[in-house]
């Protein structure tokens, strides 16, 4: 056997071992909580080892300052929803509106615009003069023939048309969510410490839209692991990560679930896609068929 070979036995062999980890955490608990590390090998590692999902969760931070900047951000961002559209029938991407704005023609195939989206809070404590910030924007974006599902927006009347068959149309939500920020004395039992955490009541209509129970997501710039809680309540599997290890704790926290642990197994994995070597193409190849792009960069902080 060539040293080639045998290399790529051993991370055919470490890959197997951190699938089969994470595929016992969602059994057991319907989330799994990567170790941290950053969101451009957290989307090449889930799609090595295979995983596909409902949706991919991305919020990164808005390059505005407060979390960091980077020259990079525009091909940061279409990078990172160019490897969600490979593994994720919709994506969701966070934002500023004027942050947003320039990816609605920047959209990598096979990836469309389905709706801009605007969460919508009056209480921003901001002391800027002037205009106060009150909202976010948020692309949903989706494969084609990716399903929708406005029937479970319907109140009990529509439901009752519906079952007689005299629902003239599908009355699906707004795409304006109003919510107030979880700020002050406001969803004060929501909050987790973390400092641009969404409420769970907008992520709630996010995921229901393009969810039932059962389904896979992806988030891997989780935060405070708001993803993880809708999961729990609602019956969605979930793998959540984050960069920051000290958001990953307040994930621990929230969930009431201890982070994945394979650090030799998952270490050989990481040191594959981060090299994006012969041996990882192979790899990634070999699982359904399916090969990310080539150009992801390496190291990009999330």
């Amino acid at each position: 056997m060539s040293t080639g070979e045998r290399k790529t036995r051993r991370i055919e062999a470490a890959a197997a071992i951190v699938r089969a980890s994470i595929d016992k955490a969602l059994a057991e608990d319907k989330v799994a909580i990567l170790p941290p590390m950053d969101v451009e090998q957290s989307l090449r590692l889930v799609t090595a080892l295979g995983f596909r999902f409902k949706v991919t969760m991305l919020d990164p931070w808005y390059n505005k300052g407060f979390g960091g900047t980077r020259e990079d951000y525009t091909d940061f961002v279409v990078r990172m929803l160019r490897a969600s559209g490979v593994i994720a029938e919709h994506v969701y991407l966070w934002g500023f509106p004027e942050v947003i704005a320039p990816f609605v023609e920047r959209i990598p195939q096979p990836l469309s615009l389905t709706c801009w989206l605007t969460w919508y809070y009056k209480n921003n404590p901001s002391v800027i003069r002037g205009w106060r910030s009150s909202q976010n924007a948020c692309l949903h974006l989706s494969q084609p023939g990716a399903r929708l599902y406005p029937e479970h927006f319907l109140n009990g009347k529509q439901l009752e048309l519906r079952e007689c068959g005299k629902l003239r149309y599908m009355p699906g939500p707004t795409s304006v969510i109003e919510e107030a920020l979880l700020v002050g004395f406001v969803g004060r039992r929501e909050q987790t410490g973390h400092p641009s955490q969404k409420p769970l009541a907008v992520y709630d209509k996010l995921y229901r839209m393009v969810t039932v129970p059962g389904d896979l997501v992806f988030d891997p710039m989780c935060g405070s692991g708001t993803t993880g809680a809708f999961a729990q309540s609602y019956g969605l599997g979930a793998i959540v990560s984050d960069i920051a290890d000290e958001y990953t704790s307040i994930t621990e926290k929230r969930l009431g679930l201890k982070r994945l642990r394979f650090d030799a197994a998952l270490e050989a994995v990481v040191e594959a896609v981060d090299g994006a070597s012969d041996v990882f193409n192979q790899l990634r190849i070999g699982r359904d068929g399916v090969d990310a792009s080539s150009d992801t960069p390496r190291r990009a902080r999330g």
